[in-house]
């Protein structure tokens, strides 16, 4: 078993999340918006995709949500990026969030691998 951070938890990070937690890893989940944070604590599934309500039902034991970047990469080994990268006025991806995340990274103690999920130009 592995601790996992997933930052975002729009469609990328929380199925990422949720399937990383029924492979039987400790997961907490980061998002910025606290109204979705709140209703993934109560239970609530606030997207659609199917079978996702079933899978965070079955691993609430492993599963965390939280607003602390702090608190997500404290016990982290393994950081997932996925958050979201909308167009700029040029049309350009706009990397501020990844920026954001990455610097949240910075001094994890327990930090061996981070994995890019958001949408980013090569």
């Amino acid at each position: 078993m592995r601790n996992i951070a997933v930052f975002g938890a729009g469609y990328i990070g929380l199925v990422t999340g949720a399937c990383l937690a029924e492979l039987g890893h400790a997961v907490t989940v980061r998002d910025i918006q606290p109204e979705r944070v709140e209703a993934l604590r109560r239970g609530e599934v606030p997207i659609f995709e199917p079978g996702l309500g079933e899978l965070l039902a079955n691993n609430k034991e492993r599963l965390r949500f939280t607003l602390d970047a702090r608190e997500a990469i404290e016990h982290a080994e393994v950081a997932y990026i996925c958050v979201d990268t909308p167009p700029t006025p040029s049309g350009d991806a706009d990397l501020s969030r990844v920026w954001s995340v990455i610097q949240d990274l910075q001094g994890a103690p327990h930090l061996a691998a981070v994995v890019m999920k958001s949408t980013v130009p090569v």
